[in-house]
């Protein structure tokens, strides 16, 4: 008899039968990813959720962090986090096959709220780590995996969700996770910090400022930024711009220098010079590369 595992990798790859592919279902906030071979290490930013995996391995990088995670694991971020990423094992037969559900903060804080599961240590755990899927939590995203197949039962799927946030909750990654979700810790500071960051990331950065909206001393802010995101605020906005500068350009509206603009920089020589330290290649050539793929 087929694994719990197996059915649902096996449900992910009828959804994507061939070519590797990261794609949205009928369940709102659950993608879909196989990817068929290797692949070097990108950079990108890791939105709150939960990430399982099926089959095959991923290697990335958080700050000074080193993780590589395979099957019957799961990575939790619990809020936006810049990593490099790349996949490490994967091939046409064995593809790498993950089943991504985002985290929505606001159903958390509620879910929180409903449970009292309110019990943290307010310490200085990543706000991106791996742990084992245990047997409720592979059954949770079992379930939702069949709703995906069958989208006729969708208006199940809240419940589902629902659960596998209370098992994230109470499991081994649970503590930040409630920390972050929980307001008037160190964490949600940061986390109302790095919302206000992404939505302004444009404007000249004022640590000061910041501090002083999410009620942290400057350097208390400081110190606790880089613990949350292993960056310091200076270098997460730098990534936000040339991350919408990257996607500006893969448009085909911009190009270098009216991008570079758009996202908050005065000098395009400083912006190609930064763009290619991030990327590995100055913006056109890194543009061509991306479209070619």
């Amino acid at each position: 008899m087929k694994s719990k595992y197996e059915k649902i990798k096996n449900i992910i790859l009828r959804k994507i039968p061939s070519e590797g592919g990261n794609i949205s279902c009928s369940v709102n906030g659950v993608r879909l990813v196989r990817r068929n071979n290797p692949t070097e290490f990108l950079r990108c930013f890791y939105n709150p959720a939960c990430i399982f995996v099926l089959q095959g391995k991923k290697h990335m990088l958080y700050g000074e962090n080193n993780l590589i995670y395979g099957k019957g694991q799961y990575v939790v971020s619990c809020t936006d986090i810049p990593v490099s990423s790349r996949v490490l094992e994967a091939s046409f037969d064995e593809p790498f096959v993950t089943i991504i559900l985002e985290i929505d903060s606001n159903l958390i804080s509620n879910l929180l709220l409903e449970t009292k599961i309110l019990q943290f240590v307010d310490n200085d755990e990543k706000c991106l780590a791996v742990a084992d899927t245990d047997e409720n939590l592979l059954d949770a995203f079992y379930r939702l995996a069949q709703i995906i197949e069958n989208p006729q039962d969708e208006i199940l799927s809240s419940m589902i969700i629902k659960e596998i946030y209370y098992r994230l909750l109470k499991g081994p990654l649970g503590n930040q996770l409630r920390m972050i979700n929980t307001k008037g810790t160190r964490s949600n500071q940061i986390a109302q910090a790095i919302s206000f960051l992404k939505d302004n990331f444009r404007q000249k950065l004022n640590i000061e400022d910041i501090a002083q909206q999410v009620n942290m001393a400057p350097s208390s802010f400081y110190r606790n930024f880089r613990k949350v995101t292993q960056v310091s605020p200076l270098q997460y906005q730098k990534q936000l711009r040339l991350y919408e500068a990257q996607r500006l350009m893969l448009t085909g509206e911009h190009n270098a220098e009216s991008a570079s603009y758009l996202v908050g920089y005065e000098s395009p020589t400083q912006f190609s010079r930064e763009y290619k330290k991030m990327f590995g290649a100055p913006p056109k050539t890194d543009v061509k590369n991306l479209v070619a793929v």
